[in-house]
């Protein structure tokens, strides 16, 4: 099987788009990650919803979480709003993981590999400059168990 028989229509966003929009897509198709797509119109970085949460817990309490507790509920309905008026590029982490690119006509073992390696839970599937589809991490695990 090759990887453009694997691809499925995905959501992707650009990196200058509201970041709002970006965390209600996550959040309502309950994706692992969003494609991001460059200026230029392909695919450069991948927006992983763990990275989203990050963003949305204090330092102080991802340092020590059992401050947790102490915050209030209304604190914590606040901080979603950290998120209002961003750009998608600024929720990319310095260290964000490279997005995982394969060819339309890469092989399962090809397309596990690179997402392997990369530790990708997407990857973005091409042909020449066009995107094709994306494969995430479960619809490859679903491919390479096999039928029930």
């Amino acid at each position: 099987m090759h990887a453009k028989e694997m691809a499925e229509d995905f959501p992707v966003i650009g990196v200058e788009s509201d970041a709002w929009e970006a965390v209600t897509q996550l959040a309502e198709h309950r994706l692992p990650g969003l494609v991001v797509m460059g200026d230029d119109g392909r695919p450069e970085a991948v927006l992983p919803a763990s990275q989203v949460v990050r963003i949305l817990v204090p330092s102080y309490v991802q340092d020590d979480p059992s401050l947790a507790g102490v915050l209030s509920e209304s604190m914590a309905d606040r901080v979603a709003d950290k998120l209002r008026g961003k750009k998608v590029r600024q929720l990319l982490p310095a260290d964000a993981p490279e997005l995982a690119v394969v060819n339309d006509d890469d092989t399962i073992v090809e397309v596990a590999a690179v997402m392997a390696r990369l530790r990708c839970p997407l990857a973005a599937v091409m042909d020449g400059d066009t995107l094709v589809g994306v494969i995430t991490a479960s619809r490859l695990l679903e491919l390479a168990l096999g039928p029930k």
